[in-house]
């Protein structure tokens, strides 16, 4: 009676164990994305909860050099066991993954035979990483497979006992092992959908870009072609004035044009990371009155004014890239001007606080709306000008701003109301890199 009752107990006590597990393990798969955590918790958990388990680990199939890798342990240094490259056949877990089925090591002898066949370097590996001196008793090596495909070996150790694994504990060690190998196959197709979206995702914003790119040249292209091809022909005369206006309208499309390349180019080399900036002591109102001097020469319909606080040389002195600021700029008043189709104010206006300067770039033009203000710096987005009225531009003048701008340790963001106008505000540090030797030296003295 007593002996039925103790075989009872330790029934009760294998079954709770194993529900333990599985628990366990659908909690992880609940709350874990990242392949390698996912793995490593598992692995933690069935050692945990399963008391003839007491070190592990878990080797996934690398068909690009045809070698398992493990990619989690316990009782093992992850560190050093990442190095084995155990080919298939190769000692126990090689063994199980070749044959697809399950294997119970009943003894020390029994491992040290499972391993004779280890190569010199994954031996050297395995006797570098293991934690304890110990040799393992007995173990269990169970396949990973998802249907017809082998994906990795579980392999479960007890370094005290012999005898610890036994042929009833296989069919639950497949199930937990069937669950892991569902857990990874998840994982990788989640991972291939996500590389999927990626490569759709730039192909969109390559077709995207091809489509800005023709829409937006063709009409200063046709502009460029019809009056060259007018001015050509024999037959047809035209006055001085008629040919000068002709040129200018030449002129201003192959600016178009030329902007519109620029930008690529700009974009291109901020995707690249190769934006590099040269730090120097700037000037901000003045830089800002050759900017808005240059861009009024482009229209007839708009007023401006540069007010920055204490005027030319009473405003402080930044350190900062002048190209790249001057860059900043002028899409700000470029975007000001087509925006206020118009006509209309536009104010660049400069204040300073103890730590940055604030620009700010305003126009009384047709607004944006608030759905839009956020998506406002995003690559080939454009608010539509209202009233039918196609703005001509790329869409990657303030992406490449805002890029800029936060080189330099700035912000910028916008402020608008429909049929108001809009204004862009952009900061930046008052001292910068080079402004650190003068620092140095003044501490030094």
């Amino acid at each position: 009676m007593a002996t039925h009752t103790a075989w009872a107990d330790a029934q009760t006590t294998s079954r709770d164990q194993r529900l333990s597990t599985i628990f366990e393990i659908a909690r992880i798969l609940a709350i874990q994305q990242d392949l390698d955590t996912m793995l490593s918790e598992f692995l933690s958990c069935i050692v945990k909860t399963l008391d003839v388990a007491e070190a592990g680990v878990m080797l996934l199939y690398d068909p690009a050099d045809e070698r398992l890798t493990a990619r989690a342990a316990y009782g093992y240094d992850l560190a050093i066991l990442k190095k084995l490259r155990l080919a298939v056949g190769e000692a126990t877990c090689g063994k199980t993954f070749e044959t697809g089925e399950a294997q119970i090591y009943p003894s020390a002898e029994s491992v040290s035979a499972g391993r004779r066949n280890l190569t010199r370097e994954n031996r050297r590996i395995v006797q570098a990483a293991v934690r304890d001196t110990k040799p393992v008793q007995s173990a269990a090596c169970i396949p990973l497979t998802v249907g017809e495909a082998k994906i990795g070996v579980l392999m479960l150790e007890n370094q005290h006992l012999p005898n610890s694994f036994n042929p009833d504990d296989i069919p639950f060690l497949n199930a937990v092992a069937d669950l892991i190998a569902l857990s990874i196959d998840n994982a990788r197709l989640r991972r291939e959908l996500a590389v999927t979206r990626s490569l759709e995702e730039a192909n969109r914003l390559k077709a995207e870009l091809i489509s800005t790119l023709a829409h937006e040249m063709r009409t200063p292209l046709t502009s460029i072609k019809g009056y060259s091809t007018a001015l050509l022909m024999e037959e047809a005369t035209f006055s001085p004035e008629t040919q000068e206006e002709f040129l200018h309208i030449i002129d201003e499309e192959c600016t178009v044009l030329q902007d519109l390349i620029h930008d690529l180019l700009e974009s291109s080399i901020i995707d690249a990371g190769l934006l590099k900036l040269e730090f120097q002591p700037v000037m901000l109102p003045r830089l800002a009155e050759n900017v808005v001097n240059d861009m009024m020469r482009r229209t007839q319909k708009h007023r401006f004014i540069v007010d920055f606080e204490g005027g030319t040389h009473g405003f402080p002195i930044v350190d900062a890239d002048p190209r790249r600021v001057e860059q900043v700029l002028r899409n700000l008043v470029d975007n000001a001007i087509k925006y206020s189709p118009d006509g209309g104010l536009i104010v660049v206006r400069g204040e300073a606080t103890e730590d940055e300067v604030t620009v700010s770039v305003a126009d009384q033009g047709v607004g944006i709306a608030p759905e839009h203000l956020n998506r406002l710096f995003e690559k080939f987005f454009r608010v539509e000008s209202g009233m039918g009225r196609h703005v001509v531009g790329s869409g990657l003048g303030l992406p490449i701003a805002r890029t800029i701008v936060e080189s330099h340790g700035g912000r910028i963001w916008a402020e608008s109301r429909v049929g108001e106008g809009t204004t862009l505000h952009f900061t930046l540090p008052r001292e910068g890199p080079s402004a650190e030797p003068t620092r140095q030296e003044e501490a030094a003295a």
